[in-house]
């Protein structure tokens, strides 16, 4: 995997400008975090760079993009789609598959809700159906993770397992979060945004939790 140059990310709406425009490049095997108020831009950022790179990429979006209906384990299959056939789907839809169940199955061991496997997604709590999320990026595989605050149903002890589950699965990705102390803990470089515009973007080892507090 090359460095990703994206350049002119800019988005106007009812005539005004709510991002950009600017440049972002992100480089192999760095986990970039983008910090900022709530409404500065940073999910309309992640869901722009999304936009050019589908096809490479595994989004985990805020609103965590699940279907309510579908068990979990339906949930977290539908990561490897376009890797099977439509009437493999289909059949897998009603009759799962025991290779695919044993797939998905260490997914949701490593987010503790295997015993979940079979539940429709609706009758989960906000904290799971986030970590039914995370498990279905986990199994889909791509280059590079892109998720947008991906552990702010989680509590402390959580959000730290899963951030490391993270990022271990996927050496580059770019992630928004809210919590400054884990943004530290694991963004190799940070990136600052505030009305629509990088402020800051620096290697995580040169900032502080306190250096960081004007972007909340």
């Amino acid at each position: 995997m090359s460095a990703i140059h994206l350049t002119d990310i800019s988005v106007r709406y009812d005539n005004r400008q709510i991002l950009g425009p600017l440049l972002l490049e992100l480089t192999p095997g760095e986990i970039v975090v983008v910090i900022g108020k709530s409404g500065c831009g940073k999910s309309t950022l992640l869901s722009q760079v999304y936009d050019r790179l589908r096809q490479r990429a595994a989004w985990l979006p805020q609103d965590l993009g699940l279907v309510g209906t579908l068990s979990v384990y339906h949930n977290v299959y539908m990561a490897q789609l376009d890797r099977h056939s439509r009437c493999y789907n289909i059949v897998n839809l009603i009759r799962p598959f025991a290779e695919q169940v044993d797939k998905v199955l260490p997914w949701l061991q490593k987010m503790s809700i295997e015993d979940k496997i079979w539940q429709s997604v609706d009758q989960l709590s906000g904290g799971q159906k986030q970590r039914v999320a995370i498990a279905r990026s986990l199994h889909q595989g791509a280059e590079i993770l892109l998720a947008d605050e991906p552990v702010s149903a989680l509590d402390g002890p959580k959000a730290d397992q899963v951030m490391a589950c993270l990022t271990q699965h996927y050496s580059t990705a770019l992630i928004a979060l809210h919590d400054v102390e884990l943004a530290l803990r694991y963004g190799q470089r940070i990136v600052g945004i505030s009305d629509g515009q990088i402020m800051l973007d620096q290697p995580a080892q040169r900032l502080s939790q306190q250096s960081l507090l004007e972007f909340y």
